[in-house]
């Protein structure tokens, strides 16, 4: 089996047992008395729903041996896929039971038992902002910022609400043992949105880090580079990722992922290259030497064999050639030889950001760019458009099963990639995506 589905199969696996476990937990001792068949179906969806957004509080806290191999898209598409179906859950859940058992109407009666009436209605509420306000974030006008501290906020009431309204229902959760280890179970993922949140904040205090130069690029671009203060390093692989924050604290909501832009195989420094695509982005140019920057990471899975004989194929759109180029300078200061390609879309000429630096590497390197403009200049004599099925065959070497595939960049520019390359017969299992654009 290939290595990559025996990893998902993995992970699935792990998901599904820790999801199911409130169900499994309430379930220990069998309630005395007689409910229809739709009455304890509603219950078990409700149990379901906590289980699936307890584990949303898992998932979301960037812990490295949580779906590891398995890739930061992946796990955010199903991050985002599971919030929507928890969401139906925590809907259908009453519904169900009100519709097998009308007398549950009045678990929304606040005159009944105020607490109780009150957590399910709010339960419900928070579910739906919080899902609504992941989608929709830029439609509905929210920054980065305020989004993240809202969605914290929301998650950690929602499970902690969900708990509670499972305890005073008390019908699969009766008895001190039962709402003990219940209780137990979910402070596992409560304590690690503790400590992702804020244990792992404190300890990056100590370890302090400065902007030493601050480069314009083309493109609307800038790069930042960063050295510690202190004896501290960062290690990590080509292609991976970080979270920065700027200020003289790492207590703050502007906290933003950026692909590394240097090399792996020069240790001290590190650095980003961004576009200026929003109200952080387009503060950066503006951000001087010796500012404090706090680091967290490594993290990612989008990471290449340097040792592929058949090579690999890089595919970016935009700035999404960022953690191409560390893949690259890693490349070209550890001597590797193995034939590479890069297919990179622009809109136009000017704003194909390293270019310069990436006719230097043709030359250390055994690799060919190709530059795809959209709006190609006058006299313009190399691809044009898009990124489709007919430049990959006639500009890249037939598929070997072998070769491995990565793209970065917009997401329209990276499904149609991804599309084009299934469409010449290459394995999803070879084509490894890097969405930049992460909410």
């Amino acid at each position: 089996m290939n290595p990559v589905i025996r990893r998902t199969l993995l992970w699935v696996t792990f998901y599904m047992l820790l999801a199911l476990l409130p169900m499994a937990l309430a379930l220990l001792v069998l309630p005395e008395g007689e409910r229809s068949v739709g009455v304890e179906f509603g219950s078990m969806l409700g149990l379901l729903a906590l289980g699936v957004l307890a584990m949303q509080l898992v998932i979301s806290g960037r812990h490295r041996w949580f779906g590891s191999g398995v890739g930061l898209d992946n796990m955010l598409q199903v991050h985002r896929q599971l919030g929507i179906f928890a969401l139906v859950l925590v809907l259908v859940h009453p519904a169900v039971m009100m519709f097998s058992n009308p007398d549950y109407v009045e678990y929304l009666d606040p005159r009944q038992e105020t607490l109780r009436a009150m957590a399910l209605i709010l339960i419900v509420l928070a579910t739906s902002v919080l899902i609504v306000s992941s989608l929709w974030r830029k439609r509905l006008g929210l920054s980065y910022e305020w989004w993240r501290a809202l969605h914290g906020a929301l998650a950690l009431f929602v499970v902690a609400g969900g708990l509670g309204h499972a305890l005073m229902v008390s019908h699969f959760t009766a008895g001190v043992a039962i709402q003990l280890l219940l209780i137990l179970l979910f402070a596992i993922p409560l304590g690690l949105l503790l400590d992702s949140r804020l244990l792992r904040v404190m300890r990056m205090r100590r370890r302090p880090w400065r902007v030493v130069v601050n480069h314009a690029e083309r493109g609307d671009a800038v790069s930042l580079t960063f050295e510690p203060q202190g004896d501290h390093r960062l290690d990590f692989k080509a292609g991976q990722y970080l979270w920065i924050t700027l200020g003289k604290t790492p207590f703050s909501l502007q906290q933003h992922p950026f692909s590394i832009s240097t090399s792996a195989a020069q240790p001290g420094r590190i650095g980003i290259t961004a576009k200026c695509l929003g109200d952080f982005t387009c503060s950066l140019p503006d951000v001087v030497p010796g500012s404090l920057a706090w680091v967290e990471g490594p993290y990612g899975d989008f990471v290449s064999d340097p040792h592929n004989p058949s090579g690999i194929v890089l595919m970016a759109g935009g700035i999404g050639v960022t953690p191409m180029m560390s893949m690259l300078r890693t490349y070209r200061d550890g001597s590797v030889k193995m034939p590479l390609w890069l297919v990179y879309a622009n809109e136009t000429w000017e704003e194909a950001t390293y270019r310069e630096e990436l006719d230097e590497l043709t030359k250390a390197l055994d690799l060919e760019v190709i530059h795809v403009i959209d709006q190609p200049p006058e006299g313009w004599e190399g691809e044009s458009g898009f990124i489709d099925e007919a430049l990959i065959t006639r500009r890249l070497p037939a598929d070997d099963g072998r070769r491995e595939y990565f793209i970065c960049g917009p997401a329209p520019m990276m499904n149609a990639t991804e599309k084009a390359l299934r469409s010449v017969g290459v394995s999803p299992t070879r084509i490894n995506s890097d969405h930049f654009d992460l909410v």
